[in-house]
């Protein structure tokens, strides 16, 4: 494969994984609340939740699933609903840190799982596929994937070390939790964007 095929799967993984959506504000929330470790074990499960659903789509998942009336907004619905409780917990969360807390971090299942819930994944996944590979090539696809792994876990984590930041210079109970209620009014807003698409 070029190298004139490569670098734009590149940007496209890059663009497609950096650029804000559910798991990525996940991730920032993450940064804030918790360990860096407990923060980039989510990522590493999303990352390979991820990568594990663009292998599926560009296997013929989404051709297969296509069939099923409805399944598109099943899958709006299911990842909708998921959004709203990650959000309700987000806008409840008072801002402190005890063991407990960091014992209620979204862990390595929470992330694998969110991206199968994730409608951006899924977009991004078909229309990557759809725009870089040839129908069923599956060099092709392996190449892409190769890639998608180092960067969507590159670029989830610079969002856990964004909320990590964010923890360092602002200490204070409060403006946490008004950082949290941002963060869960953000996830609110994702929700309704699917529902109004």
């Amino acid at each position: 494969m070029s190298l004139a095929l490569i670098l734009p799967m590149a940007a496209f993984a890059l663009a497609a994984s950096i650029s804000p959506g559910p798991v990525n504000l996940v991730c920032l929330s993450s940064g804030t609340r918790y360990h860096l470790r407990r923060g980039l074990w989510f990522v590493t499960g999303a990352t390979l939740g991820f990568v594990a659903l663009f292998l599926a789509i560009g296997l013929g998942l989404h051709s297969a699933l296509a069939w099923i009336p409805g399944f598109d907004r099943l899958l709006t619905w299911a990842g909708i609903a998921f959004l709203l409780y990650l959000s309700y917990r987000l806008a409840l969360d008072d801002g402190t840190i005890t063991d407990q807390t960091i014992g209620n971090a979204p862990g390595f299942w929470t992330g694998a799982v969110m991206q199968w819930l994730n409608p951006k994944a899924w977009f991004a996944s078909a229309s990557g596929i759809g725009a870089y590979t040839s129908g069923g090539d599956l060099a092709q696809l392996a190449i892409f994937s190769s890639l998608y792994l180092p960067i969507c876990w590159l670029s989830l984590s610079t969002w856990v070390l964004a909320g990590r930041f964010l923890r360092q210079h602002v200490q204070r109970p409060r403006l946490l939790q008004t950082v949290n209620r941002i963060l869960a009014a953000l996830l609110l807003a994702s929700c309704l964007y699917l529902i109004l698409d």
